[in-house]
């Protein structure tokens, strides 16, 4: 496989294992080797008046230099009104040819229900659905903010004389979810600078279950006004790729100047693919729930315009 391929596999397959976090049920696979895959789309999860299934397979060529071959697939969709919408998903992909669009079709294609709910009445019929998430949940590994004594020393130095910028910021901690005895669990932070992802790290060590964590693996953006850049990077922790994958999900959600760890602990079964799956989720959840994730508008507008810094990184096997 020639190397362009091989970074456009690896980009897809990041993006793929995104939406899938993001979207949970509402995501299909259609078929994984022809990489098409299936999204139902509606203005109201829980009340849906609209709904339309956005059916994309996706080139080798995605998203370097070719777009997604994609259907808009609704009984009200006809004439002028899927012209527009099919103009809308083409212009968002013009605008931000190279990056990764699936996420922002979705969103712009909800935009589109939400405003015709708004403006008509309700349409056909559509059955309810109720997702229920299997999540096996142990009260000690529900973390509360307090220190603990630090059994694990990070290889760098934390000043006491923190500049009013740099002091601690709040971690906040999701709610862990366990499968087949391994157990995963986000952290996060708002940041502003590299000295505040140290700190962190720093203070999460200080707690001996995480410290204890098989793998912690991490990722921050943080917006540079003055540049109009994104400072971002991120770390395995021992989980080879886990941490690129943790930073593209934060990279498709736009989120900035904030950080998140997820804590695994092995439990002695291989999970094969679904690691990833989890480590996302675990990161996606705590990311809605603390409103970090931002509008499609922004994030369209961040894709097109804004450069993206990263540092090198160490990459280790499990």
């Amino acid at each position: 496989m020639a190397e362009g391929d091989a970074g456009s596999d690896q980009r897809q397959n990041e993006e793929i294992e995104a939406m899938a976090a993001i979207y949970g049920e509402e995501w299909c696979v259609i078929d994984d080797c022809a990489k098409i895959f299936c999204i139902r789309i509606s203005d109201d999860i829980d009340d849906p008046k609209w709904t339309l299934c956005l059916q994309v397979m996706l080139p080798n060529e995605y998203p370097g230099t070719a777009p997604p071959i994609y259907q808009l697939n609704a009984p009200w969709l006809k004439g002028q009104e899927r012209a527009d919408l099919s103009n809308s998903l083409e212009e968002i992909y013009i605008q931000n040819i190279g990056e990764s669009i699936l996420y922002l079709w979705v969103e712009k294609i909800r935009d589109v229900l939400i405003q015709k709910s708004q403006m008509t009445e309700p349409g056909p019929d559509v059955k309810k659905k109720t997702e229920e998430e299997d999540v096996e949940c142990e009260d000690d590994l529900v973390l509360a903010c307090q220190p603990e004594n630090q059994v694990k020393t990070l290889d760098f130095d934390v000043s006491e004389n923190r500049t009013e910028i740099e002091e601690l910021p709040p971690i906040d901690h999701g709610i862990p979810i366990t499968d087949r005895r391994s157990t995963f669990q986000a952290h996060l932070a708002p940041v502003v600078c590299p000295k505040q992802v140290k700190m962190v790290l720093a203070k999460l060590y200080e707690n001996k279950k995480i410290a204890s964590a098989t793998h912690n693996i991490y990722a921050y953006r943080i917006y540079c006004e003055d540049k109009q850049t994104f400072l971002q990077d991120c770390e395995d922790d021992g989980e080879t790729a886990a941490g690129g994958r943790l930073l593209h999900l934060m990279e498709i959600l736009n989120v900035r100047n904030v950080m998140v760890v997820v804590s695994r602990w092995y439990g002695g079964i291989l999970l094969g693919p679904d690691r990833f799956k989890h480590i996302n989720n675990c990161a996606r959840n705590i990311l809605v729930e603390k409103n970090y994730t931002s509008s499609p508008e922004e994030s369209s507008k961040a894709l097109g315009k804004n450069k993206k810094v990263r540092k090198d990184k160490k990459r280790s096997e499990h």
